[in-house]
């Protein structure tokens, strides 16, 4: 029986816990003997520093894993696990063309120099050391090849391929698994682990083909945020595993109570699933995404709010994000305006020519819109609940299609009594979200704007795609 090594990762990403609670939940782990427990990157942030010695000293029968994204994070992080009795530097680097681009700002070429540099420097400090290809699914198979034969031959014990997309189904992720191997033959001399995304909610049934592929990893969270739920995974491997050949030694006498008290200290609500068993979900996405915030973080974001973006849309979106960022934290609504801002831009089938609204306390609103649509004047007249909704519904008589609104936000952007007035419209059609936004010292004017900005996308879709 082959023994299935997990890796815990709520301690990596979620900010919720204070440093209290991080401590004691990493203590719960090893207690329960969780085979690795991953730990946040050693940022700016003397805070992190601090956890990470002290995780790494306390912790007796887990392996201490710290996250690296270059090879000039490797000294860093090695000073902080160096202490632990079991330790394993993970170097985590994109091989999908748009990652490679937008958040390694690197061509493929320098990107495997990169990857052979940083497993090489990790490997001389003497500990075991992960490759995790990040968003692996997206890359090209030919590149992924290349990057996984570069981290084996510069001495990676570990190689994980992570699946930021979470699109594929579980026969798809076993066969996806086995062409790796075909690929790099060495990788049956090493340890093959998978990090599947739960978009579809078969991340767990994902990994276990993968188990059934020859993979001996899996990355998961006792929250499931995202990610395989601990439990979840125990349970799957305890029951179905030796149709595959796999067990693990996680203790699943104290695993109930162990996810429970985690999931507490992440202000988590636990719920039952359908078996009875416990599984935890995140009372609340996080409000703000920081300059630390990656490109799947902001993606992920983006995907709560209901986009669905493209990979070239979603770089511009992060491209866009990065700049804005170092001014202020992007909360919902600022990063709703920058996917209206740049994402899916087109050319516009509709102008506004001019618009005449009227309205009071003793008249029903009504609008006139003029458009222009490739040079002929088109124009659109109705009544409606409000001057905003009598607009909206004349620019639904020129176009002859209801759009649903999905969202309507109207805020101030600059002071005094000719402030300008920004809008946001989200309309949804066929299932899919489109935003545009509109800047006006008539909110009014905003507003139409707006609405035109992601009628333009729509219909830019419908003939073109």
């Amino acid at each position: 029986m082959k023994n299935i090594r997990l890796i815990e990762t709520t301690l990596s990403h979620d900010a919720h816990m204070s440093f209290k609670e991080k401590l004691e939940s990493a203590r719960i782990l090893d207690s329960i003997s969780v085979d690795v427990i991953e730990t946040c990157a050693i940022g700016n942030d003397k805070a992190d520093d601090i956890l990470v010695k002290t995780i790494s000293q306390q912790t007796v029968t887990s392996i201490v894993s710290c996250p690296v994204y270059s090879a000039s994070d490797i000294d860093r992080a090695w000073a902080a696990i160096s202490g632990a009795k079991n330790k394993r530097l993970n170097v985590k680097m994109p091989v999908s063309v748009v990652q490679m681009e937008y958040m390694g700002k690197k061509k493929p070429a320098a990107m495997l120099d990169a990857i052979q540099e940083a497993v090489q420097k990790a490997k001389e400090k003497g500990c075991e050391v992960e490759f995790t290809a990040l968003d692996a699914t997206r890359a090209e198979a030919g590149f992924l090849i290349q990057a996984i034969d570069r981290a084996v031959k510069a001495g990676a014990d570990v190689i994980t391929v992570s699946d930021e997309a979470g699109e594929m189904l579980p026969d798809e992720f076993g066969g996806f698994v086995k062409s790796l191997y075909v690929g790099v033959p060495e990788l049956y001399e090493k340890t093959v682990g998978v990090s599947c995304a739960n978009h579809l909610s078969m991340a767990a049934a994902c990994a276990f083909e993968a188990v059934r592929a020859g993979a001996r990893q899996i990355c998961v969270c006792a929250v499931e945020n995202g990610l395989p739920g601990l439990e979840t995974m125990v349970r799957l491997i305890n029951a179905r595993g030796e149709t595959c050949g796999a067990k693990c030694d996680v203790d699943v006498t104290a695993l109930k109570r162990a996810v429970g008290q985690i999931a507490r200290y992440c202000r988590a609500e636990v719920r039952q699933t359908l078996n009875g068993a416990e599984a935890a979900s995140p009372a609340a996405p996080r409000q703000e995404l920081s300059k630390s915030s990656d490109i799947n973080e902001v993606a992920r974001a983006a995907s709560l709010l209901g986009y669905q973006l493209s990979d070239e849309d979603m770089a511009r979106v992060f491209e866009a994000f990065t700049a804005f960022v170092q001014k202020k934290p992007v909360g919902s609504r600022e990063l709703d305006a920058i996917i209206a801002n740049v994402a899916l831009q087109v050319p516009p089938t509709y102008r506004l020519s001019s618009y005449v609204v009227n309205s009071g306390n003793i008249i029903s609103a009504t609008a006139h819109v003029v458009l222009d649509k490739n040079g002929e004047s088109v124009q659109g007249l109705s009544t409606g609940d409000g001057p905003i909704d009598a607009a909206f519904m004349a620019l639904e008589r020129i176009v002859g299609h209801h759009y649903e609104l999905d969202d309507f936000q109207i805020q101030s952007v600059t002071g005094g009594r000719e402030a300008m007035g920004e809008a946001l419209v989200k309309l949804r059609d066929g299932g899919k979200l489109y935003s545009g936004r509109g800047i006006s010292t008539d909110i009014i004017g905003a507003s139409i704007r707006a609405y035109l900005n992601a009628l333009n996308k729509i219909v830019y879709r419908e003939t073109n795609i």
